[in-house]
């Protein structure tokens, strides 16, 4: 079934970019928040943010440069403090020091109780981990509760359009590098879609797959790299090694997909010296990226 467009209402509560927003959806009981680590002191009289809801804390290690993010979530309070009460002791907190924005997520009827916060702050945390574009914070998966089948399927409805909304306010966090239904045959059902064709990198001491995607292009999970880097090596594919160096394993295995903004960055990186793309990289037709994007071109 064709996916369907859907309208998206985004209001800059500041009057610009950088500052606050809301986010709802037509057809959607669900109300969404960006909102600076700076910001939250303005939000003290929005009422909906006194109610139980989820939020995640997004920023980045200043340890590794990885960007982080931490799901939690609070319940109402029977003062009246809910979410925003919430965020402000992290914003107290030493160890939380790390966030720079939070991305809350609440109801306009005020229709979350604590099963409801549980089970998404569960899921969003599983999603999120899944995905592997950040790194979660959490120290222990949240308990997912207890819920009835009806109440699950609103809740799934509802996750759909968070993350929807997610990737509208700028945090990719629920998706994964590559959309494949069926991670245990990956490769597979990569080269079965005739638009969106695997690519392999046929090597002597290995193979490397990879697709491209609308970021880039996607080195994927079992690829062989090589062990050492030629004095040829790109500095580019140099640093990204030692970026990535946690993702191979002893074997020279890649444990990850890991995406390059284009396919000779990532056949430099696999081969460990300076690569064309358009040499290395070929579907099982024997094309070229560039082969496919021209036909695509042609096709238009």
């Amino acid at each position: 079934m064709a996916t369907r467009g859907k309208s998206i209402n985004l209001f800059l509560m500041d009057g610009t970019a950088t500052g606050r927003m809301k986010c709802t959806l037509s057809n959607w009981t669900g109300v969404a928040y960006k909102i600076p680590r700076t910001e939250l002191d303005k939000c003290k009289e929005r009422e909906d943010l006194s109610q139980s809801g989820v939020y995640f804390l997004f920023g980045v290690s200043e340890e590794t440069g990885e960007n982080v993010v931490y799901v939690g979530q609070a319940g109402a309070r029977k003062n009246g403090e809910g979410i925003l009460y919430r965020l402000q002791e992290h914003k107290r907190n030493p160890e939380k020091d790390y966030w720079t924005e939070a991305v809350v997520f609440t109801t306009s009827n005020n229709s979350f109780g604590p099963t409801e916060i549980s089970y998404l702050e569960n899921h969003f945390c599983v999603l999120a981990t899944a995905a592997n574009r950040y790194l979660v914070k959490n120290g222990n998966e949240p308990t997912i509760g207890n819920v009835t089948e009806e109440k699950e399927s609103e809740l799934e409805e509802f996750i759909d359009y968070a993350k929807i909304v997610m990737g509208t306010l700028g945090h990719k966090v629920f998706e994964p590098l590559v959309q494949i239904d069926n991670i245990d045959q990956r490769h597979d059902d990569v080269e079965s879609k005739a638009d969106d064709p695997v690519f392999v990198y046929e090597r002597k001491t290995g193979t490397a797959t990879g697709k491209r995607t609308a970021e880039g292009f996607v080195v994927l999970k079992g690829s062989a790299i090589a062990p050492k880097l030629q004095q040829s090596c790109p500095e580019s594919a140099r640093k990204l090694r030692d970026k990535y160096a946690d993702s191979i394993d002893a074997g020279g295995i890649l444990t990850t997909d890991v995406l390059f903004g284009s396919p000779s960055t990532a056949a430099s990186f696999v081969a460990g010296s300076n690569m064309s793309g358009n040499i290395a990289w070929k579907t099982a037709e024997g094309l070229t990226p560039k082969d496919v994007e021209t036909a695509e071109l042609g096709a238009l």
